[in-house]
This record gives structure tokens, sequence and C-alpha cells, in this order.
């Protein structure tokens, strides 16, 4: 099935959704991709999401929040060794840092859906992130219709960045995000 993006909703609201409105995370259906180059390949896997609060304003997205905690321990990669040393201490250390954070600090429209800006916590270090997002109905629910959501959300930190420079002469620098989300409203 074609998934209809909810840009328009952003120029027609509805009068039910005139406020923002709080969602929760569907953790069975959702998932936090990522891939990283290595030498001519790439490393890709996924990481569970322990926590999200989302508020949604379509009418303002200014009132827009997210945060969100990944749990590092729980890291999966598409090669066994790889998820042994993204864990381990030259990488992401899930022994001292078992969670990566995300909190926004902006949200703004941005062609047919939203940039996220926020600030990303890892390995302790924090620094700004923007995110790419575009917010979909889940298959099975009819136009208008706003209690569950499929959010999906691109982007890209340099580990570099957050002292997670292990095996940097094999493994590429720049993390590439592709996160999909699907949310319910709370009480809906």
């Amino acid at each position: 099935m074609r998934l209809v993006p909810l840009y328009l909703a952003f120029l027609v609201p509805l009068p039910a959704l005139a406020a923002p409105v709080d969602y929760h995370l569907q953790p069975e259906a959702s998932q936090v991709g990522f891939a990283v180059d290595f030498g001519p390949d790439q490393i890709t896997g996924q990481m569970p999401v322990t926590l999200a609060d989302l508020t949604i304003d379509f009418d303002s997205l200014a009132n827009c929040r997210f945060d969100v905690a990944l749990d590092v321990t729980g890291t999966k990669a598409s090669f066994p060794f790889a998820e042994q040393a993204l864990k381990g201490p030259k990488v992401l250390d899930a022994a001292s840092f078992p969670e990566i954070t995300f909190r926004s600090t902006a949200v703004r429209a941005e062609g047919d859906g939203a940039l996220v800006d926020g600030i990303i916590t890892i390995r302790g270090v924090e620094k700004p992130i923007t995110l790419t997002a575009t917010i979909y109905r889940q298959q099975g629910t009819v136009e208008g219709d706003r209690s569950l959501l499929s959010v999906h959300l691109i982007g890209a930190v340099n580990r570099s960045d957050f002292g997670a420079t292990g095996w940097s002469d094999m493994v590429g620098d720049e993390v590439r995000l592709d996160i999909v989300a699907r949310i319910a409203r709370v009480g809906g």
C-alpha cells in the first residue's frame, strides 16, 4: 500500500486536533536503523527504542516535542563481529553509556515534511543534529485519522564527534540514520 504523507495537514487543520497531541511509541513496529561504510561494503544495523515521549501539533510545529532514548546494549548489526565492536569501549561503550538520547529543540516545516533540530547524546557527549521528518497515516487508517501514525526520520552523525573512533582505519566516520517510528495517540 502506498504511504500518503500528511504534509497537507500542516496547511489544513482539523478541528478535533487543534492543540498539541501526545503520542506513545509502538516499539514492536518501530526501528532505528543505521549504516556506516566498511571499506567497499557497509555495516547496517538496528537499535531498540526504550523511551519515546512525543507531542505533535499539526497547527503549530513550534509546539512539537520529541524525547527519545535508545538501548545501546540491544544493538544488532549485519556482521556479528561488528555488533560486538559497536558495543565495546572503542565505539559506543555500552557498559559505560547504555543509552543514546535525543531531545528536540525546534521543529519547522520543510517541503513535504519537517526538519527536527535537537540535541543527541552519545557516549555522554551532546551535539546538535537536524533530522528530516515525514509523517504518514499507518496502513489501514482512513483519511483524516491521526490516531496511528508513522514517522520517518533520516539524518547522519559523525562518530568521531562523540569519541567513537575505534577502527577508524576500516570503518567510515559518517553514520547514516534511518528511523521509522510507529506511534499511537495517547488515549486514542
